[in-house]
């Protein structure tokens, strides 16, 4: 089977999750982590090089200070067990602004892969247009390969991303890495996540007919 070498993923429905149980929104978050280990786990076991995970971007942070609050917390949590795991861990975002988790800056450069680790990649306060900026700004963009002028310039080229919740958009997830991106959708949302959901994608994947345009 054709395992892709890059997989990001979307964990969404939290919120929704959380009402359908009864509790307040900002409750949903901290049930969301032990999913993301338990995906990362899956996606490593099954072959992967890189995972990339969504944790809240520029736009999220416009939401009530309890919400923000409580998935900043989660994106902290998150980072510190995907440690604990040996993933070799890139945090990207837009660190120069207030919303940005002063505890999360030690991951922003990357910590190199050892023997038998994977990267993890994790979007913490991370918007496409900061993403882009130095595209705008830039006065001689190398157009042969405009990844190197991005600010995610050190997360490659995504080949599937996963999305829970039955949402189907990118929410502007990665524009540049996306761009051949196989888009698979998982209508159960993230807190009830199974590693089953995983091995579905993938065997999806394997369906795909890749031709990256050629």
């Amino acid at each position: 089977m054709r395992i892709p070498k890059h997989v990001g993923i979307i964990p969404d429905g939290n919120r929704r999750w959380a009402q359908n149980q009864g509790m307040t929104k900002e409750k949903g978050y901290d049930s969301g982590l032990d999913p993301g280990l338990d995906a990362y786990r899956a996606c490593r076991d099954m072959g992967v090089d890189e995972v990339t995970f969504y944790g809240f971007t520029t736009d999220n942070t416009k939401r009530p200070s309890y919400q923000t609050e409580a998935f900043t917390k989660a994106c902290i949590d998150a980072a510190n067990m995907l440690v604990d795991e040996g993933a070799a861990l890139l945090v990207m975002g837009n660190t120069k602004s207030p919303m940005f988790p002063k505890e999360l800056l030690p991951y922003t450069k990357r910590i190199e892969p050892k023997e038998g680790q994977i990267k993890a990649n994790l979007l913490v306060n991370y918007g496409w247009h900061w993403d882009l900026n130095t595209l705008a700004d830039a006065q001689n963009v190398n157009k042969n390969n405009i990844q190197e002028n991005i600010q995610s310039f050190d997360i490659s080229r995504l080949d599937l991303i996963i999305r829970w919740g039955g949402r189907r958009r990118l929410s502007g997830f990665l524009p540049v890495q996306s761009i051949y991106a196989d888009f698979y959708v998982v209508d159960e949302y993230w807190p009830d996540f199974d590693k089953g959901h995983i091995s579905q994608a993938f065997n999806w994947f394997n369906t795909q007919d890749i031709t990256l345009g050629g």
